[in-house]
């Protein structure tokens, strides 16, 4: 592990184990349906824990962001990979266009939406619109058997707005209309309803043409903010 991965995850180590709160641990875990161990912290702890590691320290290289995010993905508390994703959209212009492979990793290891939504939209989606051609591994993620690539791939442009390429994200949602999965029915409606912010008509006209295939979660997402839907 690089020196400065170590520090950061010796940080996290020591304040994550001072904030321990096992009731609250216990709650959150439920929560989650008991596929996570958590530590217990609160929101607003745990950002308070992310302020003390960052702090202080050298920008990061490519090499420091993998074996950091990977380390604390073979933690089993969830708070280590809450503050790897934080720490890696704080830093992501420094990841460089070989990071897709790792997002990729993190993503389909231990998935579920809240951390596979901040990867998606605040890593990947940075990702491709940092290096372009990217785009094309997205192209095969939206196509894959692994719900939680589908869904990334119809999400990462979530905050693109007018840039977004309206050509992948319709063509996306079209291939994945009829999937059977409640993760990427919401994934498309949730794309669907973010663009239409930027443009309600192109949306709508999805909506009426693919409407036959779309799940009805799907259309109730992409439609919750539009007349005549």
């Amino acid at each position: 592990m690089t020196d400065l991965a170590s520090t950061l995850l010796a940080r996290l180590d020591n304040d994550l184990a001072a904030e321990r709160d096992p009731q609250r641990a216990a709650a959150m875990a439920a929560y989650m349906r008991d596929q996570f161990e958590f530590a217990g912290l609160a929101a607003p702890a745990l950002r308070a824990v992310e302020r003390s590691a960052f702090g202080r320290l050298p920008e990061p290289t490519p090499a420091d962001l993998r074996e950091f995010a990977l380390a604390c993905w073979a933690r089993p508390e969830r708070e280590f990979h809450y503050v790897a994703v934080s720490y890696l959209r704080k830093h992501v212009k420094r990841a460089g266009s070989g990071f897709l492979p790792v997002a990729r990793e993190l993503i389909t290891t231990k998935p579920w939406w809240d951390t596979v939504d901040p990867l998606a939209t605040r890593v990947v989606g940075d990702l491709v619109r940092l290096h372009p051609l990217l785009a094309g591994v997205l192209d095969a993620w939206s196509a894959d058997d692994d719900k939680w690539l589908v869904r990334t791939a119809i999400l990462h442009q979530l905050h693109y707005g007018p840039a977004t390429d309206t050509a992948r994200l319709f063509g996306y949602c079209a291939a994945q209309a009829e999937h059977p999965d409640f993760f990427v029915r919401k994934a498309i409606g949730w794309a669907l309803r973010q663009y239409a912010r930027t443009d309600p008509g192109a949306v709508l006209a999805f909506v009426d043409a693919h409407r036959d295939r779309l799940s009805g979660l799907s259309v109730r997402e992409a439609t919750k903010h539009l007349s005549a839907a």
